[in-house]
């Protein structure tokens, strides 16, 4: 049995995984609505509402999955990238858990996390694939070999597509989160409506920086009136727009490295555009598209564990190393 703890944003989550993949349980504690207010994830505010939740959600995940701490076999952890201080409160919570049972801890790279929500059953992907990561602040093409290690292709040159979707959902007086606000408006839009640029940089990497302006520029052109009665066009339309320099990407990338097939994983796994837009692709399961600690238990799965008490010095890193 592993225990994964899942703390790298503004998700508090656990998770009861078996050795063979099998999620016992997953729970996940949303701050969605505490930062909202704030049309984005405040640091601070972060790190300690995951102080008050990590006991009752691990407590939670042992009981919905009928398993007594007694019959944890290995704690896993994210390490990072993330935010610093809500990373440090799962590591501490971790690492607690395993110095008080001599359990080894294994921590894992949330990335690499997103990457093994696809090794989950009762529908485990077996490498290899060329693999899409869009989360709220990364946008990633890998090449996937082999399960536990992956090649990084590309990335984004300044905003993430995850991160794009927010600034977008801002600009148009939207909720938080961003990327679910803009996808539920887009089905009532054109999304041919506005032509909104796709950058083309060298080789595999992306760039949202001058779409998110484009828009900036657009709304104002329009004015607040014209605006709010065309807000669902330009919603389509700039989703659009994110959706096609996704895409392009990807199966560029897969041409380009010969693995064919394709798989999708993060938060903006979940856009209905963007599913309808690859229907060869294997995308995450819904439930494990956003941050969770189920993906965490399973990548552990192929990470050398740290032995009991090797890991007291384990620290965080906030960003790819």
């Amino acid at each position: 049995m592993i225990l994964g703890i899942e703390t790298s944003c503004d998700e508090t989550a656990a998770a009861v995984v078996t050795e063979d993949g099998r999620v016992l349980s997953s729970i996940v504690s949303s701050q969605a609505d505490l930062h909202a207010r704030f049309g984005g994830v405040v640091p601070e505010v972060a790190s300690r509402r995951h102080l008050e939740l990590v006991t009752p959600v691990v407590r939670e995940a042992l009981s919905a999955a009928h398993v007594q701490l007694d019959g944890v076999e290995r704690i896993a952890v994210t390490q990072g990238p993330g935010l610093v201080g809500a990373l440090l409160v799962g590591i501490s919570a971790a690492k607690a858990l395993a110095w008080g049972r001599g359990l080894p801890l294994a921590p894992v790279d949330h990335l690499e996390g997103h990457v093994a929500s696809l090794y989950l059953a009762p529908e485990p992907l077996d490498p290899p694939f060329t693999c899409l990561l869009v989360t709220g602040g990364h946008t990633m093409l890998l090449a996937v070999r082999e399960r536990g290690d992956s090649e990084r292709l590309g990335t984004t040159l300044d905003d993430a597509s995850g991160e794009a979707f927010d600034k977008g959902a801002r600009l148009l007086g939207l909720g938080y989160p961003g990327g679910a606000a803009i996808d539920r408006l887009a089905h009532e839009g054109d999304q041919v409506a506005f032509e909104f640029p796709v950058a083309r940089v060298p080789g595999l990497d992306f760039s949202f920086s001058g779409l998110k302006t484009a828009l900036l520029y657009t709304v104002r052109d329009l004015g607040p009136e014209e605006t709010n009665a065309r807000r669902a066009d330009l919603a389509a339309s700039y989703q659009h727009a994110i959706v096609r320099a996704l895409v392009q990407r990807v199966r560029e990338a897969a041409e380009a490295t010969g693995l064919e097939r394709i798989a999708v994983v993060g938060g903006v796994a979940a856009n209905s555009e963007l599913r309808a837009a690859l229907p060869d692709a294997a995308f995450a399961p819904l439930e494990l598209c956003t941050d969770n600690a189920a993906m965490i238990a399973s990548c552990s799965r192929y990470v050398e564990p740290l032995p009991y008490p090797r890991y007291r010095d384990l620290d965080a890193y906030p960003s790819v190393p």
